[in-house]
């Protein structure tokens, strides 16, 4: 071999052991919106800018979100950590993937608002996140806020440390602590008491959520199991294991008659569920319809997502049945069933939410109603029962907002537990309504 052909052969071993990281970190990765609260938009990067978001959508790489006015919103992560958007905050999720180890790793640029971040630090995963002039990169458990202006930066910790790197200086800001970072002065930082603001109690509020109800997760993952374990129960079925079904279903009702299917880059079509439970039982596992019990969900599959549900459809099922069929030819979504984005304002300023059978738990805000599987018993027997409640976002003042409904498929706002008052007749279109609207 010559030596202009030895240097060439070295010159391309080289370039491609320059690559090597590429692909190893290039195994995309789909987490979830596990929260939609008024107005959000979505760009998924597929040539058609800011959508309408609505609950469960997959978020990818390369996805931005924002919040208006009335906005919030919640995305979670595989290993059930979180990062909520108060209103008029904007991100982009930059980066998903996994590297070669199987760690996931996740960038995330704030360029304006205010958001909080709940990192659990499991399994050595690993989240940057950009602001302003600065950047933070956690590896294990932190909860902050972090609020960014073109002017001023605003780090809050409530639990862990937390290191910035800035263009002059990296501080370490630990729990209870709050960092100011002032952008006219190259992101110097000063120090002071943490600050309370009007959304921290939805922050509390939303980490009690997801801690209660993802307890026994038996599930390689976190993300979506807390809703599992608050709108529905696992059960030991003969001949077919341990099975998950959802409360308020009945006769003819199966797990895709409300959703949509939503178009992503590189991936194509999507089911998305509009049951506020509708993540994990989408993706993973398999649903099947069991003589005695009606449509339950199987786990499972956890190695491989699918954007078609699968499931099992014998000829004992009723006779009407949804299966999930992907469109062709267009790029916009499209809605199935009743399960669309409610184009009229729902409120929960009235007390009133009656809870019919077939609901499934369509319209049900997590944490609304404090005994589920007591509340699924009476509608089992009366067909419907109606619910008093206090709402939990009242006043704007406080920063609980009054919102009309910004989720999807008609999904409401978090309210204070409701209490069952007396049973009614069934709701004409099987679904669970509340009194400041329809959700159809």
């Amino acid at each position: 071999m010559s030596k202009t052909s030895f240097r060439l052969v070295l010159s391309l071993l080289a370039c491609w052991l320059l690559t090597l990281p590429a692909f190893a970190n290039s195994q995309a990765r789909i987490v979830r919106l596990s929260d939609v609260q008024g107005s959000v938009q979505i760009d998924k990067n597929s040539g058609l800018g800011f959508e309408r978001a609505f609950l469960n959508l997959p978020v990818t790489q390369g996805t931005q979100l924002k919040t208006g006015s009335t906005g919030r919103a919640e995305i979670e992560f595989e290993d059930g950590s979180t990062l909520r958007l108060a209103p008029n905050t904007k991100v982009e999720v930059t980066a998903l993937t996994s590297n070669d180890a199987g760690k996931h790793l996740s960038v995330i640029n704030l360029s304006d608002g205010m958001a909080y971040v709940n990192w659990l630090g499991k399994s050595g995963d690993i989240v940057t996140l950009n602001f302003s002039q600065q950047k933070i990169e956690l590896a294990s458990t932190a909860h902050f806020r972090l609020e960014t202006t073109p002017s001023v930066a605003k780090l809050a910790v409530f639990k862990g440390d937390v290191d910035v790197t800035g263009p002059s200086e990296t501080v370490a800001v630990s729990k209870k602590k709050m960092a100011i970072f002032d952008e006219s002065d190259n992101g110097k930082s000063t120090f002071a008491k943490v600050e309370q603001t009007p959304f921290d109690s939805w922050d509390k509020e939303s980490i009690e959520y997801h801690d209660q109800y993802a307890k026994n997760n038996t599930t390689p993952y976190g993300y979506g199991f807390s809703d599992l374990g608050y709108y529905g129960a696992f059960s030991n079925v003969a001949g077919y294991g341990m099975m998950w079904q959802p409360y308020f279903t009945g006769v003819g009702w199966d797990p895709f008659m409300d959703g949509a299917w939503s178009f992503y880059p590189g991936m194509g079509y999507m089911f998305v569920s509009a049951y506020p439970w509708g993540w994990m039982p989408y993706y993973y596992g398999n649903w099947m319809f069991v003589p005695g019990f009606g449509w339950m969900w199987q786990p499972g599959y956890f190695n491989s997502f699918v954007s078609v549900p699968r499931y099992v459809h014998p000829t004992t099922a009723a006779a009407v049945f949804h299966p999930p069929v992907p469109p062709t030819g267009t790029k916009q979504t499209v809605i199935v069933g009743h399960g669309g984005p409610v184009t009229g304002k729902t409120t929960l300023l009235s007390s009133r939410m009656v809870v019919s059978k077939g609901s499934a738990g369509l319209g049900i805000a997590r944490g609304s109603i404090s005994d589920m599987k007591h509340v699924n018993s009476q509608v089992a027997k009366s067909g419907s029962v109606e619910m008093h409640s206090t709402p939990q976002f009242a006043t704007t003042s406080t920063g609980r907002s009054s919102m009309g409904s910004g989720g999807y498929g008609g999904a409401s706002h978090a309210s204070a537990p409701m209490s069952a008052g007396h049973a009614s007749g069934s709701m004409s279109a099987g679904h669970a309504s509340s009194g400041g609207g329809s959700h159809h």
